[in-house]
């Protein structure tokens, strides 16, 4: 037992630096972790988590609810990608909630929020192929962080919704459920004008369900 302490004790030595300094870089990151998520908090910002919805208009009322909500690297699958995206959601404005990324690479996005889609709707698809009763619509998926209006907190948003109400918004505005949801008429209004303009910004996705 005294010869294992001995070369416990002189791995410490040889290695102390290495040690020490990987304690340090331990304690630096657990301390800004803590301080990213107290500013966040403060902010009610949370740029690393993503919502996805499903808006519509029902009997002259805005609706929207959620279908899931993951942090980005879930949904990204790739730290990088995570990280431009968070980067984005902090550069919207009032005027235009889109995530401003990259044209060439805004598919790759999009396409991390239709795989997560396709998988909590699998049942359905799979229903569908094998000839089972299900109901089935085609929506766009498109990534915002709303700025304007009273919001209780700011994150990166996929909205879903259908090409058709895009297309088709009435002139009238709606009800609200809540005096906050103004905001997300005034989205989606500027989602409409943008698919004209920026239809790379927009996926669509077919979602089936049972009947």
């Amino acid at each position: 037992m005294e010869e294992i302490l001995k070369q416990i004790w002189v791995h410490l030595q040889d290695n102390a630096v290495k040690i020490i300094v990987g304690l340090l870089v331990a304690a630096a990151a657990w301390w800004y972790g803590r301080y990213r998520a107290r500013s966040e908090w403060n902010r009610r910002e949370f740029f690393h988590r993503i919502n996805i919805s499903l808006n519509w208009i029902d009997q002259g009322s805005l609706r929207f609810r959620t279908l899931a909500e993951q942090t980005c690297e879930d949904v990204f699958l790739n730290v990088v990608a995570a990280d431009r995206v968070r980067a984005a959601a902090e550069k919207t404005t009032p005027e235009n909630p889109n995530l401003p990324l990259p044209k060439e690479e805004y598919w790759y996005f999009l396409n991390g929020v239709l795989n997560t889609l396709s998988e909590k709707f699998a049942e359905g698809l799979i229903r569908q192929e094998m000839g089972l009763p299900t109901q089935s619509v085609r929506y766009l998926v498109c990534l915002t962080c709303e700025a304007a209006g009273d919001l209780r907190t700011r994150k990166v948003r996929a909205l879903v919704v259908r090409q058709q109400l895009l297309e088709n918004l009435p002139e009238e505005v709606p009800a609200f459920e809540h005096p906050r949801h103004a905001t997300r008429w005034q989205t989606l209004k500027i989602l409409a004008q943008r698919f004209k303009t920026h239809p790379h910004e927009f996926i669509d996705v077919q979602l089936a369900i049972s009947k």
